[in-house]
Parts: structure tokens; sequence; C-alpha cells
């Protein structure tokens, strides 16, 4: 029995609370479909995911749906997706039977601009308030009525300096978060890609490599090394989704993460 199935003794379904340094310990060397599978046997039916229906979205959408086939799937429809975005969604859900859950804003796109302006294009703090009512807030909602334990999360170390410092396993929020492909490299992602023949967001071709809101994604550079430099989102390059809570953050901080 590998190191990956080991960690299935660690933490018995049903258990409130784990002790993450031993299941990370455990997980460590551990594939992504094992780590997929331990999250399935630990939280069961309260296990979900999300998907941005981005770049590369197609992998972790087949990777779970192959282990834990109907897995909800979070979709958070901004209001302000790119048209292909939408088109791409709907090609893979039919392709891979996903159970879609779309969740949007309380307050549609016409609405805050009418009230507010355009708080994209705002200092940090209009820039903050624009995640909370379009991403956050559904978020949260999302996994409150889906009853979620915890959170399948395509983040890979090498995007950002925030997810180098991540653990396969972290708690975020009071929900267990869970990266399967935490350290998969470009390469390990092609070789999927091409494994399975799965599509690419049609707008990569375009050299737009990671895919957010119209107004907050161009395309990089041929010479960028870095896939999120098109994503316009602050000094972090996250919409706050993946970030910890206040509190969570500055102790990460302190800590050196």
């Amino acid at each position: 029995m590998n190191r990956g199935m080991e960690a299935l003794k660690l933490v018995p379904p049903g258990r409130d609370e784990l002790d993450l340094d031993a299941v990370n310990a455990a997980l460590e060397g551990a594939d992504a479909e094992e780590v997929v599978r331990w999250a399935a046997e630990t939280f069961g039916e309260r296990l979900v995911m999300s998907s941005s229906f981005g770049a590369q979205s197609a992998l972790m959408l087949h990777l779970a749906s192959r282990v834990v086939p109907r897995i909800p799937v979070i979709f958070l429809d901004t209001g302000y997706l790119f048209p292909e975005t939408y088109q791409f969604a709907e090609a893979l859900t039919e392709r891979l039977g996903l159970r879609l859950e779309v969740y949007t804003p309380k307050m549609t796109a016409a609405r805050q601009e009418a009230l507010f302006g355009r708080l994209y294009d705002g200092d940090a703090d209009e820039l903050r308030r624009y995640h909370e009512i379009n991403k956050l807030e559904p978020m949260r909602r999302a996994l409150r009525e889906l009853d979620a334990a915890a959170w399948l999360a395509g983040l890979r170390a090498e995007q950002t300096e925030f997810r180098a410092g991540l653990a396969p396993v972290v708690r975020q929020n009071g929900v267990y978060k869970v990266h399967p492909i935490l350290h998969w490299t470009k390469q390990d992602v092609a070789d999927y890609f091409d494994l399975y023949d799965l599509p690419y967001h049609p707008l990569l071709a375009w050299g737009y490599r990671s895919i957010g809101d119209v107004h907050s994604t161009v395309p990089v550079a041929p010479g960028e090394a870095d896939d999120r430099a098109g994503r316009l989102l602050g000094d972090k390059r996250e919409c706050g989704i993946h970030l910890p809570d206040p509190e969570t953050a500055a102790s990460l901080k302190s800590s050196g993460l």
C-alpha cells in the first residue's frame, strides 16, 4: 500500500477535525487520483469542486469526474465572462456529464455599474468590493447551500507565490481545500491533456493563458514565463476565492508562507 492510500487510515469518514500535519505527510508522494479518492472517501457527499472553465480546466474536471462521478461543480458566473467561456463550459458539461452548479452575484453587472461605477477599474478598495460582490459572496453561498465540508481545487504551486506555499490539504474559512495537482508541472499538465485528448479553452490559442473576466484578462506575451501575467487582479494575481480569511492570512504572512 502506498503512502497516499495509508492516509485513509488516519482520517476516517465523519471525523470533524483532521490532523492536517498527519494527512499531508501521508499524502506526500500520492498521485492526483489517489488524493481525489482519499477526499471522496473522507468527505463523502459533502465533497465539491470548483471550476472557472479556464484555459486548462478540463484537466481537473476530467480527473475528478473519473473518480467521483457527478461531484457538484461550482461555476461562478460573474456576468463578465468571455462568450467563449460560457460556450466552453457548456461543451465540457455535456462531454463529461458534469453536475454543474451555477452561482451568480445577487446584484447584476448592470446594476453594479449603475450604482458604483466600474469597480474593477478602481483602487484597491473598489477592487476588493468587486471581488466580494461577484466572487466571494457567491462562493460562500455555494459552499453553504451545498453543505460542503471539502472543496477540490486545481491550484498548482508554480502558478503564484501564494500557491507555492500551500499544502495538498488545508483548511480555509471552515472548509477543507484539497489540491490534487498542486505539484504538477506544465509538462505534467500537457501530458494529461495529450493522454485523454482533452480540449483547452479556445482563447488559449489567442495568447490567453489564464482566463477570468473580460475586463481583467489580457493575452500574455509570447516570451512571458508566468501564465498568470495576463490576470489583472491586484498584486497577488488572485481574485480572493483561494485566499484565506484575514486572520489566517496574517498567520501565513508571519510564518513566511
